[in-house]
């Protein structure tokens, strides 16, 4: 089994052969027990989106390591792909701005230990919790 490191580092080189942008890796193994990482990188466009979650699925599989689930495909614009201990939030610039989930988890990139609460904010949507299904309706 590969470790949640190198699992990690599996993803960011996918990511990163594809040119994604502004990636951003959060360690939440203090927050939550539902994953160990959480990465978020933008594509410019539906294809490259798309693209980018594809190169993480097939680099991952090529390590033996098949996703748990792949939401948001299709739309190309919101792709969460589901690894278990590292999750890869693919995004278009305006959906990512829109949603701000560094913003929901960035604590963990500060060490505070602490998750924020988008309860009360206006430019937190409990949708951004959800993925994909939730910024479709």
């Amino acid at each position: 089994m590969i470790k949640s490191e190198n699992l990690r580092d599996v993803a960011l080189a996918a990511l990163d052969e594809i040119k994604a942008i502004d990636v951003r890796v959060l360690d939440v193994r203090p927050l939550t027990d539902i994953t160990d990482f959480m990465i978020i990188a933008s594509g410019r466009s539906n294809r490259q989106v798309r693209a980018l979650a594809d190169e993480v699925v097939a680099e991952a599989t090529r390590r033996g390591v098949r996703p748990l689930g792949v939401e948001g495909f299709d739309q190309g614009i919101w792709v969460l792909v589901d690894l278990g201990d590292v999750v890869v939030h693919v995004m278009q610039p305006a959906t990512r701005d829109f949603y701000q989930l560094e913003r929901l988890w960035d604590d963990t990139a500060v060490g505070s230990g602490g998750l924020r609460d988008p309860v009360g904010d206006p430019r937190a949507d409990r949708a951004a919790l959800a993925g994909p299904r939730g910024a479709q309706g």
